[in-house]
């Protein structure tokens, strides 16, 4: 997922503050705009979360004046620099949909994009988006049969990803960062051995048990469960094929529900 923030908006050193609105998609994922200079109307960007591609390295700004140019800068979790480039944009109508794009240093997982919007009179907006969808490592937990009960001896696989899952908290704090809604998500699967219904029942029920020992284990967080059965595999199968890799529990720490299934509606359940 994607978190955005409004950063900052200034202009040209004549012109008098004023307060920018924020535009989004119904204004999800934006935090409170703080303070913003400009001439006439203000300048006010809009980036749509749902069209940032980290893996194609994309994503899409629009201006409500005529546009001038983008700069993008693109840090590493550890703070690196993995991009810091300039695009032209001049002569785009306001409104226009700007595709910007990068070309990271490494492979190295984003943490952190820097956008900033001028308009063709050198106004500019600057905003922030920090992407916040982080899978956490682990060994899946292997149930008995038909059965959604962990094992005491299953507890030192869970013990480690509870590990990972402080860590990756600790990290995110020190750094400074505040995200709204962070959730801790698990997600049950299983192959296609039996039949759809029952798979679903039994992903749900282990979803839940592994959601419910992290409340006990002390997670704070708020935490939600689901099963989707047999509709999300890691390796796609014909019926009734035993795939383990197809058998297991996803934990993700996100500010917004993962997407599996494109067939399938999750409902979410929480841990009190």
């Amino acid at each position: 997922m994607i978190r955005i923030a409004f950063v900052a908006a200034i202009a040209g050193p004549l012109l008098t503050p004023v307060l920018a609105p924020v535009l989004g998609p119904a204004s999800a994922g934006l935090l409170a705009p703080r303070l913003a200079m400009a001439a006439g109307s203000p300048l006010k960007v809009q980036v749509d979360k749902s069209k940032v591609d980290l893996k194609a390295h994309r994503l899409e700004v629009k201006m409500s004046h005529p546009a001038g140019k983008v700069k993008i800068q693109v840090f590493a979790d550890s703070e690196a620099p993995l991009a810091d480039e300039e695009q032209d944009f001049n002569g785009r109508p306001a409104g226009a949909p700007l595709i910007v794009t990068w070309t990271p240093s490494s492979d190295a997982p984003v943490g952190r994009i820097d956008v900033r919007a001028y308009d063709a009179q050198g106004n500019w907006v600057g905003v922030e988006l920090a992407p916040w969808f982080v899978p956490i490592p682990h060994e899946d937990v292997n149930f008995q049969t038909d059965s959604a009960e962990i094992q005491p001896s299953k507890a030192p696989k869970l013990e480690a990803a509870y590990g990972k899952l402080e860590e990756v908290l600790a990290k995110d704090r020190a750094h400074g960062r505040m995200h709204p809604g962070i959730t801790l998500y698990i997600a049950g699967h299983t192959d296609t051995v039996g039949s759809a219904s029952h798979n679903l029942k039994l992903s749900q029920e282990r979803a839940r048990s592994i959601a419910a020992w992290f409340r006990k284990r002390g997670v704070k967080l708020p935490i939600a469960f689901e099963g989707f059965g047999e509709t999300s595999p890691e390796v796609k199968t014909a019926d009734n094929v035993d795939e383990p890799r197809n058998r297991r529990v996803d934990y993700v720490l996100s500010d917004g529900p993962p997407t599996y299934s494109a067939g399938f509606k999750p409902s979410w359940r929480r841990i009190p």
